[in-house]
C-alpha cells in the first residue's frame, strides 16, 4: 500500500522521478550532471577592448505567462502552464525563421513560426532540481545567439551553450542564471543567482574567474571593463577597479 502515494508524488512532480520532462515532444539531449564549478582562477586570454552592439532583430511574437507564443492572435506554440515561474515580462528572441524561447518549464524551444514546428527542445537546469514539484526552473534571462551557438541560463542552475542547428547541448555549467549576460568571442560574462560575476570559458563552460559583486545586475561592457551595478571588474583577471 505504501507504494501508490510514491507513484502518484512522482507523477505530479512533472514526472520528477524521470531525468526528462515528458510533457513536450522532441528529441533532446541529457541533462548535464555535474557536482562542483570548474574554477580555473586564470585569466581570459583576449579580452576585447570593446565588443560589438547586437542589432535588434524585429521580433514581433509575444509569449504568454502559461508559455505559449503568440503571433498577433495566432499561437505558434503551447507550451506547459506551471506556477512555479518568476514574474516578468518574456521577450522571445528570432534568427532568420526561427524563433527561440526560453520556458518556466526550464526549457528553450526553438520554433518555426510558419508551420508551429517544433524544431528542438533542450533543457537548461541541473537534474537534483527535478527531484521535486517546488523547484523553480524558470528561464527569466532572454537567450543569445553567438555564431552557431546558442547561449541561454535559468534558474534552474544552469548556464548552457547549445548547437543551434540541431539543440544539442555542447555543454552546461553549474550556475542559476536570472540577468542578462554578456557574450564575447571568448568569454561569457554572468552574473548568477549567488551574486557572482563569471567569466565562462566559451570552449567548454569552465569558469576563469569569478568575484563576489554587491548587488545582483545586469553587466555592461566598455573598455575592457565588467560593469555591474556601480562595480567595476578588469575583464581580463576580474580585479576590482578602483
Amino acid at each position: 500500500m505504501r507504494k501508490t502515494p510514491v507513484f502518484i508524488l512522482c507523477t505530479l512532480a512533472l514526472v520528477a522521478c524521470d531525468k526528462h520532462d515528458p510533457i513536450l515532444p522532441g528529441e533532446r539531449s541529457d541533462i548535464f550532471s555535474t557536482t562542483t564549478l570548474n574554477v580555473l582562477n586564470e585569466p581570459v586570454p583576449d579580452a576585447p577592448e570593446n565588443i560589438a552592439t547586437i542589432e535588434s532583430v524585429d521580433c514581433p511574437y509575444t509569449q504568454k505567462p502559461d508559455n505559449t507564443i503568440w503571433d498577433g492572435e495566432r499561437k505558434i506554440f503551447s507550451g506547459f502552464a506551471t506556477g512555479n515561474s518568476v514574474a516578468g515580462t518574456r521577450h522571445p528572441i528570432c534568427n532568420g525563421r526561427y524563433v527561440y524561447a526560453g520556458l518556466s518549464t526550464g526549457e528553450l524551444v526553438k520554433i518555426n513560426p510558419r508551420s508551429r514546428e517544433i524544431v528542438w527542445i533542450a533543457d537548461v537546469y541541473r537534474p537534483s532540481n527535478m527531484t521535486g514539484g517546488a523547484s523553480v526552473l524558470d528561464i527569466v534571462a532572454t537567450p543569445q545567439i553567438h555564431g552557431k551557438y546558442v547561449y541561454v541560463g535559468g534558474l534552474g542552475d544552469a548556464f548552457c551553450k547549445i548547437l543551434d542547428s540541431t539543440g544539442r547541448v555542447v555543454w552546461c555549467t553549474d550556475i542559476g542564471v536570472e540577468k542578462s549576460f554578456i557574450i564575447t568571442d571568448t568569454a561569457a560574462y554572468v552574473v548568477d543567482t549567488e551574486k557572482n560575476l563569471n567569466a565562462v570559458r566559451l570552449q567548454d563552460g569552465a569558469i576563469y574567474w569569478r568575484k563576489p559583486v554587491k548587488k545582483s545586475r545586469t553587466p555592461k561592457y566598455e573598455n575592457k571593463t565588467v560593469i555591474v551595478g556601480g562595480e567595476k571588474f578588469n575583464a581580463a583577471d576580474g580585479k576590482l577597479l578602483k
